[in-house]
């Protein structure tokens, strides 16, 4: 049980915030957790590199992210899907 439980992958959910580069996204993670001290609600955000193999995430859009090999220097992680696209002006 404990060996499925190590090969599982990780799932976030985040905000795409730049797509100028090839095949590649930057995705931000925002989460709010309470300090274990001071017991008020913190923001941290974390920006990941995605793998966009068909170049169609746009900024603002909503997706779902896995952890994979690595695909580059800074590339851990690649699209699962887009749960939301952003509106177009």
């Amino acid at each position: 049980m404990s060996e499925n439980k190590a090969k599982e992958r990780k799932i976030i959910i985040g905000t795409v915030v730049s797509n100028r580069m090839d095949k590649t996204a930057v995705v931000q993670v925002q989460r709010r957790f309470a300090h274990p001290v001071f017991k008020k609600y913190v923001s941290k955000r974390v920006k990941y590199k995605v793998h966009d193999e068909k170049n169609d995430l746009n900024i603002g859009d909503t997706v779902r992210i896995v952890e994979t090999r690595p695909l580059s220097r800074d590339k851990r992680w690649r699209l699962l899907e887009i749960l939301e696209r952003a509106a177009q002006d």
